[in-house]
């Protein structure tokens, strides 16, 4: 089996093609490699490049990616609806075939080095290649975004796993690690405010919300740490965005397993949830790629006796309002397609 593996960094630039082409050149310069797409969001001012092919030339396409893109982002002129850390905000190895999880943690390792050791950036590992357990979610690592990255670097907790400890105004910093396949999928409602998201994204999201007691205190266990009321869904990380664009408010879910909760799953709670706060969710989308079995579970959920594959992935299109925003092409969002 070939070894292939999969590359999708986040780029803290939504708006400037300019800059998102000279990304996109970078990538495609490095023989092995496969750009599959770049999409930009304008209202989280954020793209998210995705890229196949060889262990090292995947390694060597993001740092060239990383390279240029810490010579024309500027953080300190950057604003956007979704959280960030740095100019090369996450950049996930994930496996395809033919490699181990292991091997993709070497390869965030080789990466971070290189772009701590060659551009200045310091880099934090998260996920399966985490250096310990408090850095493991992405959420963490980002708590205070690019504003408080001064100051989180002061503390000797939050020390870089590569380079030194040394506030880069200019890039930030960048997390980097190996993961399974996540599905960037967020669910649209039809109203235009955030809060109503963002409290559904408390109700669905595994790490749930804090617990707090009759004064509305957070509670806290014998170790002083905060007791959590766990959401309704497993292996979902969510939040509440406004879009600007179309003046929504939308769910945005990281389905960090999508064999644990596939997007229908998550498409039928957020509805549920939105119901009992009076409002409804209207369709959603899929941001860069999903594998085939994702769609195909779904439209088996919403049409068991369907056994067409062809007619299940339009199926569930459908029935997930895949193209309210934006069409959705199955040719260009789905993995398979593109290998």
């Amino acid at each position: 089996m070939k070894p292939l593996v999969e590359c999708v960094p986040n780029f803290s630039e939504g708006k400037n093609q300019t800059t998102l082409d000279a990304i996109g050149e970078a990538i495609r310069a490095v023989a092995g490699v496969k750009l599959i797409g770049i999409e930009p969001d304008k209202d989280y001012n954020r793209s998210v490049v995705t890229f196949v092919g060889s262990p090292d030339s995947v390694v060597e396409a993001a740092f060239r990616a990383t390279e240029i893109a810490s010579e024309l982002i500027d953080m300190t002129m950057h604003k956007g609806e979704h959280p960030r850390i740095g100019a090369t905000d996450v950049v996930p190895f994930i496996p395809i075939s033919g490699v181990s999880m292991e091997d993709c943690v070497a390869l965030a390792r080789r990466y971070g080095e290189r772009v701590a050791r060659e551009l200045g950036i310091p880099v934090y590992l998260y996920e399966y290649a985490a250096s310990r357990p408090e850095r493991r979610n992405l959420a963490d690592i980002r708590k205070g975004e690019y504003e408080g990255l001064k100051e989180k670097l002061a503390d000797p907790a939050w020390k870089p796993d590569f380079g030194k400890a040394i506030f880069n105004a200019k890039s930030g910093a960048t997390v980097t690690g190996a993961r399974k396949f996540l599905i960037a999928y967020n669910v649209n409602l039809n109203t235009p405010d955030p809060k109503i998201a963002h409290e559904i994204a408390l109700r669905i999201r595994e790490a749930g919300r804090p617990k707090r007691d009759a004064e509305g205190n957070t509670v806290k266990d014998e170790q002083g740490r905060t007791v959590k009321i766990p959401g309704t869904l497993k292996a979902v990380k969510a939040m509440g965005v406004f879009l600007e664009r179309f003046n929504i408010a939308q769910v945005s879910i990281n389905l960090v397993d999508f064999e644990v909760t596939p997007p229908h799953v998550a498409f039928e709670e957020v509805r549920k949830q939105a119901r009992a706060l009076g409002v409804e969710a209207t369709g959603s989308e899929i941001v860069g790629l999903t594998p085939k079995e994702a769609l195909l579970v779904a439209g088996r959920f919403y049409s068991p006796h369907e056994r067409e594959e062809q007619k299940l992935i339009k199926i569930a299109i459908e029935k997930l309002g895949l193209s309210q925003l934006e069409r959705f092409d199955p040719k260009k969002k789905i993995i398979e397609e593109q290998l």
